[in-house]
């Protein structure tokens, strides 16, 4: 089912719509409706990248998790004891 969709659009990019698809002889929708199709996939293929190689190996500590978990919790009691005078 399709929904109306309402935007305010630069008179410029309307044109350009309306070129293509007379250029193409299909529907300023069928236009719209591609143009997001393909931004997505290209959104979606950089988004897909290797969430380790993006953080560069920061996820790798030098302590064990037992250590971090501890610092945490010695930071939160520190902000409790902090705030609850």
């Amino acid at each position: 089912m399709d929904k109306i969709f309402s935007a305010r659009v630069d008179e410029s990019v309307i044109k350009k719509i309306g070129y293509l698809a007379r250029l193409k002889n299909t529907s300023k929708k069928r236009i719209i409706e591609e143009a997001i199709e393909t931004y997505t996939a290209a959104v979606e293929k950089k988004a897909k990248q290797d969430v380790l190689e993006q953080t560069h190996g920061k996820w790798k500590r030098k302590e064990s998790p037992s250590d971090t978990a501890q610092k945490v919790r010695k930071a939160f009691e520190k902000s409790m004891k902090r705030h609850s005078s």
